[in-house]
């Protein structure tokens, strides 16, 4: 008696385990870009704590090295979802003619000017390098509007392209005569223990600015928009609980571990993006006056004027998800 129900149990654990396997196998999978760095610690915890997988969900995040390959794995499907600077969106559609949409908000970019040890004010980057991620990006828009505040015109100071964040704190550290950068949590805080300088927060400087948002196609948000709406209800989950107090600990250890961080510098990551004045936008929220000026901002280096910031979103699959929280 005692074997067969021993037999019957093992067999049934089979079956229910089959059945797990079966259903993880049959999860929708989504690949999702983003730009390596602390604003995709809401991303982390909806990967880490299954909100992601209880909607039926397997997410995949995929860490790009320059803007300019976000468009192509967009276009041919290698992934679904993108989160970056506004202005990469805006981009996409000018440039590259791709229909997409805005669909969530996310943060302000946290970005601080780095400059060498030597420099004591941005009027000094006169005839001196700056590093870019490329020459025509909303980051470099913003840097150029600053430098203008500063007193210094395009043509003023040489500009030196490199990509993405880590390699634009690299080009920093490898050659001192690169002045001045603009760089993000984590490494805006690996930049100071470096020896570089922070002059400050470009919010700070120049007001309200739509950094970090998410977009997709509008073909493929229209084909899957229950995909679309469980996705942004797990990214809204988790961006709920990496700013939940309670969870601050297991949260900066989540950034540590994902962006392979020491301790102290994850800890200062963590600080900047759960402020509660600069911090995350609350559940995601899109910024329409901080999209505003990256518009504004792309006119005056592009040329024309700027344009309304509604055609490009669609906020409708995020009023959707909030709805079912």
């Amino acid at each position: 008696m005692m074997k067969t129900r021993i037999i019957a149990f093992v067999a049934c654990l089979s079956t229910c385990l089959t059945m797990i396997i079966q259903s993880r196998a049959e999860d929708t999978k989504l690949a999702v870009m983003v730009f390596r760095g602390g604003q995709n610690l809401p991303l982390f915890a909806a990967q880490a704590k299954g909100f992601f997988a209880k909607r039926g969900l397997s997410v995949e995040v995929k860490f790009a090295s320059s803007a300019a390959e976000l468009p192509v794995g967009l276009a041919d499907g290698r992934w679904q979802i993108i989160h970056s600077t506004s202005d990469n969106a805006v981009g996409i559609i000018k440039v590259n003619k791709l229909d997409v949409a805005l669909v969530i908000g996310g943060d302000t970019a946290f970005n601080h000017v780095i400059v060498q040890p030597d420099v004591q004010a941005l009027a000094e980057l006169r005839g001196k390098t700056v590093v870019l991620d490329t020459a025509n990006s909303g980051y470099a828009y913003l840097f150029y509007a600053l430098l203008k505040k500063n007193r210094l015109n395009q043509g003023d100071y040489t500009v030196k392209t490199v990509g993405a964040t880590p390699r634009r704190l690299e080009a920093m550290q490898k050659d001192k005569d690169n002045k001045a950068a603009v760089l993000n949590p984590p490494f805006a805080f690996q930049a100071v223990q470096a020896g570089l300088k922070d002059m400050g927060s470009t919010v700070k400087m120049m007001g309200p600015y739509q950094g970090t948002a998410g977009y997709t196609l509008r073909s493929w948000a229209k084909d899957n928009s229950d995909t679309l709406v469980k996705y942004l209800q797990g990214y809204i989950e988790g961006l709920r609980w990496v700013l939940d107090p309670a969870n601050k600990e297991e949260a900066t250890n989540l950034l540590a571990d994902r962006l392979e961080l020491p301790p102290n510098i994850a800890a200062s990551v963590y600080a900047v993006v759960a402020d509660k004045k600069e911090g995350f936008a609350k559940d995601g929220k899109f910024d329409l006056e901080g999209f505003k000026s990256v518009l504004e901002l792309r006119a005056e280096y592009e040329g024309g004027t700027s344009t309304t910031p509604e055609q490009y979103l669609d906020l409708s699959y995020y009023q959707r998800a909030l709805t079912g929280l």
